[in-house]
């Protein structure tokens, strides 16, 4: 009986890390793949000018999107259509917000090249009456 406790193993100490490393790089590869699908959008093709670029900031542009069939999105959001009274509030919202955090959002409007100058104008003033005191209009340089 003596022989059997001293034959007993003591416990091991170290930790087995190999499980987390095959986790790991089974997450490394789902990542890898499912990073260029997140990349989607509202599907404008801009005006081509050249023009200086925009310093880019900590905050997130407030973008209105018009596609060529003239139908507003606001901020990529591709679920429903946005009315000019949407982009109204929504704009108004986001300025009352850098009001309370002391911060500066760029108000941008992206209008595809084939919509007409009236709907961009209509979504510039929109963004006029909710108070933004610029709006900047965004471009795609010529390659």
């Amino acid at each position: 009986m003596s022989s059997y406790r001293s034959r007993r193993r003591k416990p091991m100490s170290e930790i087995n890390v190999v499980p987390y490393i095959d986790v790991m790089l089974v997450l490394l590869v789902i990542f890898m793949i499912t990073t260029p699908l997140l990349t989607e959008g509202v599907d404008v093709e801009l005006p081509q000018a050249s023009a200086r670029d925009v310093e880019q900031k900590d905050t997130e542009p407030f973008v209105v999107n018009i596609t060529a069939d003239g139908k507003y999105f606001v901020n990529e959001e591709e679920e429903s259509p946005a009315t000019l009274d949407d982009i109204v509030t929504k704009a108004a919202a986001m300025l009352r917000i850098d009001e309370t955090n002391h911060t500066k959002t760029d108000f941008m409007v992206r209008g595809d090249k084939g919509v007409d100058y009236g709907t961009v104008v209509q979504a510039m003033a929109a963004l006029q009456q909710a108070g933004v005191p610029s709006v900047g209009l965004l471009t795609q340089s010529p390659e």
